[in-house]
């Protein structure tokens, strides 16, 4: 694999550079997605506020049943999206993570 010390020193401080190429990648990932659920959350509270007004206001059972029945609705279809957006991120992250790797993997197969 290792033909002198040369080449040992020049493979760790490609591997330096990789590891910090993906180190400063990954602090951006996680900076959007922390920007992400922050967003969700308040976007969350402000829904779940406007429903529970909008429930107090309500004039008979039916009427509050039917608000709940529709906050509920919205709110797992949105947790769903929120979900599947997370996810994707995540996934992003972790392949922009590994992708300075790739080619010092592959040169020490």
């Amino acid at each position: 694999m290792f033909q002198n010390y040369e080449d040992t020193a020049k493979f760790g401080k490609e591997m330096m550079d990789n590891g910090m190429k993906s180190f400063a990648t990954v602090q951006k990932s996680v900076q959007a997605i922390a920007v992400e659920a922050g967003e969700y959350s308040k976007k969350s509270m402000e829904t779940g506020a406007a429903a529970f007004e909008k429930l107090f206001a309500a004039k008979s059972a039916e009427k509050a049943i039917e608000i709940q029945t529709d906050f509920l609705k919205q709110s797992y279809e949105g947790f769903v999206a929120q979900s599947t957006k997370m996810g994707e991120l995540f996934t992003q992250l972790a392949k922009d993570a590994y992708k300075p790797f790739e080619q010092a993997v592959a040169k020490a197969k």
